[in-house]
């Protein structure tokens, strides 16, 4: 609870309180917003990746997208086989939270710089229609992975996964494998090889 208020108060309130008390005009206003609230987020990614008790989290975020990623490539769920794989995937997390700041800037305009309670209310009220909004644009990303066009625009998603996955070892894929295989047959899917998206945030 305390880490969703702290993470609501930095990302979403923090950054427009902060564009208000800076007397930004109207039409300015939520692309300021927006820009010193994705600065804020990467900052903090930078930050926190500098700290080496978070390193082997990242080691296993990125052997989570590489185990997705051999699966959705048909190929046979096998450590050495899956090491092979980009540390990198379209419905990755990080990407999610980054597409959030971006189509809240779109979604906000529609309200200009209302009065700091409405300010208040529009952040936190309408973060689930944001966030629904950005699922839904992962999702169909994860889906046309060869669209050029498409991966173009997602790309800064995809660099800023530079900064939340590490080089796995062999024993964290292979842990990255078993859990995968696990969501396989509670979905009832299967877990031989073959080309499929799975349908989880990575």
């Amino acid at each position: 609870m305390k880490r969703s208020l702290f993470a609501l108060l930095l990302f979403k309130v923090g950054p427009a309180l902060l564009t208000d008390w800076l007397g930004i005009q109207a039409g300015w206003f939520v692309i300021v917003e927006g820009a010193i609230r994705v600065t804020v987020f990467v900052l903090y990614l930078a930050l926190i990746s500098l700290l080496p008790d978070l390193k082997r989290v990242f080691m296993y975020h990125a052997a989570e997208h590489k185990a997705i990623n051999a699966y959705e490539a048909g190929e046979e769920l096998e450590p050495r086989t899956v090491q092979r794989y980009s540390l990198i995937h379209p419905r990755c997390g990080t990407a999610f939270l980054l597409w959030v700041m971006v189509i809240a800037i779109f979604v906000f305009a529609f309200f200009g710089r209302p009065v700091w309670y409405w300010l208040i209310a529009t952040r936190i009220l309408l973060l689930p229609v944001i966030a629904g909004i950005a699922y839904e644009l992962i999702r169909f990303a994860g889906k046309h992975q060869e669209n050029r066009i498409l991966m173009t625009l997602l790309a800064p998603g995809l660099w800023l996964q530079r900064l939340t996955t590490r080089e796995p070892t062999l024993d964290q894929l292979e842990v990255s494998i078993r859990a995968l295989r696990e969501v396989l047959e509670r979905e009832g899917r299967s877990v031989t090889p073959q080309a499929e998206r799975v349908e989880v945030m990575a």
